[in-house]
């Protein structure tokens, strides 16, 4: 098989039915079949003879081939064991491949990385089901394992609000969680016909470069995110009506306090505050507390 043409309507069919598989949409299974965008894939993680990858969701293999061509190392989770014999045909001719059979969210990256990477120069590579975009980027930042750099496919409106800045619509919770760990751009937008079978949507590719330490410093990280969830969880609130709704073991004076001492005007709204204000207000619910 040439595995260069993975990525052919007429070679991605043939491989379907020859395993008798089936696209299975309670896993978000939409495989690419457009040469270019792969390479620009490919390009935009910057992948070199000294990186060791992970690909979650390796599909057939047709990133995954890519990959392998220029990478030290590549290790493809794959949740549908009915892949499997698949991969096996597609990656057999390449020895720097692993694929593990599990649930991304259910591994412990820690002991991934250990077993498998010598944790010099590891990237994240992985064209994700909509349906578990947030979940997978949020265990990958949150585990801060060894991964400097994520190159991720996903929905287009998923895209735009983990790279959306203050005041702008997409801006929202996910946008400063992402943001407190890495620094977001959108490499290229992908049009849904470029997918087998084509998804109701377009995607865009997510570069997201993670930084050696939070972009900001907060005395209490749970309680960070605590207050970005309690900020929107209702957008047409104020900041002082949010934070007084229950996330937060404060009353309405005392958040009006410390919203006054960060220099937040309490009628504001959260989207348009920036992670430094949420830092700030963090840090000062903190102290507060500490002198109750």
């Amino acid at each position: 098989m040439e595995e260069d043409k993975l990525y052919s309507p007429k070679v991605l069919k043939d491989i379907i039915q020859k395993y008798g598989f089936r696209f299975s949409k309670g896993l978000g299974q939409n495989f690419l079949i457009d040469g270019n965008v792969i390479s620009n894939i490919v390009d935009a993680a910057d992948i070199t003879e000294n990186d060791e990858v992970i690909e979650i969701g390796p599909g057939i293999g047709t990133l995954t081939t890519e990959m392998c061509k220029k990478a030290k190392k590549v290790l493809a989770i794959e949740i549908d064991n009915r892949l499997l014999p698949i991969l096996e045909e597609t990656l057999g001719k390449y020895d720097n491949i692993k694929v593990i059979n599990n649930d991304v969210l259910k591994l412990d990256l820690h002991s991934v990385l250990e077993e498998n990477f010598t944790g010099d120069s590891v990237k994240v590579v992985a064209n994700l089901p909509y349906y578990i975009t947030t979940p997978i980027v949020m265990k990958i930042l949150e585990s801060r394992v060894n991964i400097k750099k994520i190159v991720i496919m996903v929905q287009k409106e998923v895209a735009q609000r983990l790279k959306a800045t203050p005041g702008s619509k997409d801006y929202g919770s996910i946008s400063i969680a992402t943001g407190y760990y890495a620094k977001a751009d959108i490499a290229l937008i992908v049009p849904r016909n470029v997918f087998m079978p084509k998804p109701n949507v377009d995607s865009a590719v997510v570069v997201l470069d993670v930084y050696d330490k939070p972009k900001v410093k907060v005395e209490d990280e749970e309680l960070f995110f605590r207050v970005i969830k309690s900020a929107f969880a209702k957008r047409r609130k104020t900041l002082l009506n949010s934070l007084s709704s229950g996330f937060i073991s404060l009353n309405k004076d005392e958040v009006k306090e410390v919203l006054t001492k960060c220099d937040i005007n309490p009628g504001l709204r959260g989207e348009v505050l920036s992670i430094q204000d949420y830092a700030d207000i963090t840090n000062a619910i903190v102290k507060k507390q500490q002198t109750k």
